[in-house]
């Protein structure tokens, strides 16, 4: 096989092995940026899953990045049980209402049915549509909120922080129904040729402490991972913000990649755990890929490899988290480019260069 031919999943599957590659994985984690490659509103993927198809295989046909992960927002498994979410025109929804407001409600909330609940079943239909066009190259996943994040969306984020203290036992039954309700999603993506890809930001220790996330989040976390392995799929596991004092506890938990967050220190993570699990990151979706230029980017793109090109269970390229819906495509392009030029084994010269 010639490395310039290779596909994202002949590159991925390579790279597991030790085998030479062309480059590094890339990842710009795009969700609704891929509204504006054709040329779409936002508002016009809430139940059009033909649409979301359309965009992300439109999105990756443009830049040829490694993995496709079908996303709009953080809310679809909480709205499918009932939270309120507000669909702005043009921009990521968020969440209007929690579920419930009492905890004598939690009994009230079922497990979701993804084959007809919210708009479950439109991002569905999105994943099995572009694993029909592109699932032989490129592997597809489908974001999953994980149950303390969905928790938090079904009782209100600063409600649940203030359960985990007043009433954990409560905090406990909305994380296992929250759980219940990823595990049948997770089955869902998995029948529709997809991996899940998991995202939990209510975990970051910006907003709990390492004691709540190994009482309320981790065992969840664990279950969830241990489903999805069942089924033949490997897991990355995205926290954003601060995630330094838990990344122990998310290779614990099972995850195979681990996601950093541009709050994190790359190298940090590498000396950490870059023996245990994959680690996957950092160029500032924010600071560089929305508001800076093309050659910030490269530069990003070369810090990021000389902090983690060598870490022991390898290393994909990425954003630190979803890039913002407006982020210019130069900087997409440019962050896909930055990567197959210092290829791999790196080219020594074009990482230490300090210009663009």
């Amino acid at each position: 096989m010639s490395l310039a031919l290779m596909t994202p999943l002949q590159r991925l599957a390579a790279y597991a092995k030790g085998e030479p590659i062309d480059r590094l994985p890339c990842v710009p984690i795009i969700g609704n940026t891929a509204a504006r490659v054709i040329g779409a509103k936002v508002s016009q993927f809430r139940g059009n899953g033909k649409l979301i198809a359309e965009a992300q295989i439109a999105s990756y046909q443009k830049f040829g990045y490694d993995v496709i992960r079908v996303f709009t927002d953080l809310y679809t498994l909480a709205e499918a049980m009932g939270a309120r979410v507000h669909y702005p025109e043009d921009e990521t929804a968020y969440l209007a209402a929690p579920a419930i407001t009492s905890i004598e409600d939690i009994s009230k909330l079922q497990p979701v049915e993804p084959s007809r609940d919210g708009n479950l079943p439109s991002h569905l239909e999105a994943m099995q549509r572009t694993v029909e066009a592109l699932g032989h190259e490129v592997p597809v996943t489908g974001a999953v909120s994980c149950p303390f994040t969905t928790a938090s969306f079904l009782i209100g984020a600063e409600n649940l922080v203030r359960l985990t203290i007043k009433n954990p036992e409560a905090v406990h039954r909305l994380c296992e129904v929250a759980l219940q309700s990823a595990i049948r999603y997770s089955a869902a993506i998995i029948a529709a040729g997809c991996t899940p890809s998991l995202t939990d930001p209510m975990s970051s220790s910006n907003v709990i402490g390492p004691r709540q996330f190994k009482e309320f989040s981790y065992p969840y976390l664990q279950r969830l991972i241990e489903f999805i392995h069942g089924q033949g799929r490997s897991v990355t596991l995205h926290i954003c913000g601060k995630t330094e004092k838990v990344w122990q506890l998310m290779a614990d938990a099972g995850a195979d990649c681990i996601s950093i967050d541009n709050d994190a220190s790359l190298a940090g993570a590498v000396h950490a755990v870059g023996d245990r699990v994959r680690i996957m990151g950092n160029v500032h979706p924010s600071e560089i890929m929305l508001q800076g230029a093309p050659e910030d980017v490269r530069r990003a793109v070369r810090d990021c490899v000389a902090q983690a090109g060598g870490s022991p269970k390898g290393f994909i390229v990425a954003s630190g988290c979803s890039l913002p819906t407006e982020t210019p495509f130069a900087n997409i392009r440019a962050m896909v480019d930055a990567v197959a030029e210092i290829g791999w084994p790196v080219d020594a010269d074009i990482l230490s260069r300090s210009d663009s």
